[in-house]
């Protein structure tokens, strides 16, 4: 089934992961990590994308960010592959693409699956087998949303804000939230998602954002044309 067109809608959050090409490594030492993420911080600011939480992994990165524009996000991502890609080629003597294709989003319903969402970022390295806990690994947003270190790369979403009324208490009722673990079905709807551009979403969600942004946002069942509603 062929991927939806890229949807993108302002001052909503979105899942974003690029992956190296073929599966290749896309950071090998510290340095890499610390230049990919300077680039970041000065590309979200330049087009105005908020970064809400982040993961950055040997073979792929995982973005929670609400662009402020339709054009926005694409440009940060730009921007920073116009930087880092050079950078990463000459330091390792290769040359060609770094990425595996265009980078792959899905629009988030932030109050249903923004905090399922971040945790399904910031919890990759564990999954993956990178780190016992999400708090030793240091490529990652769990630090700042634990209260461990505070991160001047992210913009905290109103759902964050919402777990308590100081710093402390957002941050013990977040801890405290990603002790309970996603359920692989919570897993594999993020992941499908992201992976096919599809919203993430209750059904009422997706059928009000397809008739506000006026296109199909999920695919259309077989012999059925898409209708938007009056």
């Amino acid at each position: 089934m062929a991927r939806l067109p890229r949807l993108i809608v302002p001052s909503q959050p979105h899942h974003v992961i690029q992956r190296g090409n073929n599966d290749q490594q896309i950071f090998q030492d510290a340095e890499d990590y610390r230049s990919f993420l300077g680039w970041l911080r000065g590309a979200a600011k330049t087009y105005k994308v908020a970064v809400h939480a982040y993961v950055l992994l040997p073979h792929h990165l995982h973005l929670l960010v609400s662009p402020s524009d339709e054009t926005g996000l694409a440009q940060m991502m730009q921007w920073i592959g116009r930087y880092y890609v050079p950078y990463f080629n000459q330091k390792y003597g290769r040359s060609g693409t770094l990425w595996q294709g265009r980078y792959k989003t899905s629009l988030i319903d932030a109050d249903k699956y923004f905090m399922p969402c971040c945790r399904y970022i910031e919890f990759n390295p564990v999954r993956a087998g990178y780190s016992g806990d999400a708090a030793s690994y240091p490529w990652s947003s769990y630090a700042h949303h634990a209260g461990l270190q505070a991160d001047s790369l992210i913009t905290d979403h109103a759902q964050y804000w919402a777990l308590g009324n100081t710093p402390f208490q957002r941050e013990a009722a977040y801890i405290a939230l990603t002790e309970q673990a996603l359920t692989p079905a919570e897993i594999d709807t993020i992941n499908k998602a992201v992976l096919k551009g599809w919203p993430l979403g209750s059904d009422k969600f997706k059928t009000e954002l397809q008739n506000r942004v006026k296109r199909q946002v999920l695919p259309a069942k077989r012999g059925r044309p898409f209708k938007v509603a009056g």
